[in-house]
């Protein structure tokens, strides 16, 4: 079906209901991949913020994978044609942890489906509204929104240059986004999406200079950098680190497995302002945290 014929707004209101166990098993190799030594397996323990994306994933069967690795598109995402899918921003508010071992269902329904044209071409945003729900509690309520598009012209390799001086008290982190830790976070996120893993794939068949660094992971990483600030700004002030209540993010351009990007995040009160640039100092990820008891 071409996305031109496609009468999008259909699929506003759909609806699904996603259970899941909230095994120990992903945020157990989850703090493997992030080097974080703190979390254990017991049951009722509270999950770190973000990491229900390890969690709630789709199963699409393997002969239902597109050439691209993502699952064939319908269901209760629309089936746009556009090749190009990505996780392009979300909006979360975390009202009360989840916690291990303790069954949790993610009720999704999507708000808003529209298309539009760009500088590089024909574009579709699906915005999707969910919320997890625990022993009856909302714990998380979240936006994302799913970009489609054209495929574009290949996308040259990004200059290195100087980063410029971070702002007083920034917290600073560079980060070497290697093909080990790409892998991890695919396998974790269950996601196929060849970009990733697939060097060749993402250089001949997408024009990438090579694999792209998940927009998910960054902002992941970005948040872990806001926590640990929170943690030493609170052992300063001789009190307790206040828990994470909104995150939010944007992608701005994508990163890749071929030069190290620095992560920032400067505080102002109980607000962090958070970003992630490229090797050549360009904004590729914006995002925000609060904090709060």
């Amino acid at each position: 079906m071409d996305t031109a014929e496609l009468d999008v707004t259909e699929w506003v209101g759909r609806t699904e209901t996603v259970h899941d166990a909230l095994a120990a098993a992903q945020a157990l190799a989850a703090a493997a991949m992030f080097d974080d030594r703190n979390l254990t397996d017991q049951a009722g323990n509270a999950i770190p913020p973000l990491w229900h994306w390890f969690y709630f994933l789709p199963r699409a069967p393997q002969s239902r994978l597109g050439i691209d690795g993502h699952p064939e598109r319908g269901g209760f995402m629309p089936p746009i044609t556009l090749p190009r899918r990505m996780f392009a921003g979300a909006r979360v508010r975390f009202h009360a942890p989840l916690r291990l071992g303790v069954p949790a269902e993610r009720h999704g329904v999507i708000h808003d489906v529209s298309r539009k044209t760009g500088r590089t071409g024909e574009l579709a945003f699906v915005t999707v509204h969910y919320r997890i729900v625990q022993d009856g509690v909302t714990c998380i309520e979240e936006e994302q929104d799913i970009v489609y598009r054209e495929p574009g012209a290949p996308v040259p390799p990004p200059e290195r240059r100087p980063w410029s001086v971070a702002p007083p008290r920034a917290s600073v982190r560079e980060v070497n986004a290697d093909t080990r830790l790409l892998f991890r976070f695919s396998a974790l996120t269950f996601n196929a999406h060849r970009i990733h893993y697939d060097r060749e794939y993402a250089m001949r068949d997408e024009g990438y200079p090579g694999l792209v660094v998940h927009g998910p992971l960054t902002a992941m990483l970005l948040l872990r950098l806001a926590e640990a600030q929170e943690t030493e700004r609170a052992h300063e002030a001789g009190r307790l680190a206040r828990r994470v209540l909104t995150f939010s993010f944007r992608g701005v351009a994508p990163l890749f497995d071929v030069a190290p990007f620095r992560l920032l995040a400067t505080r102002d009160g109980d607000h962090a302002m958070l970003e992630a640039q490229g090797p050549d100092g360009a904004t590729a990820l914006k995002a925000e945290a609060t904090f709060g008891a």
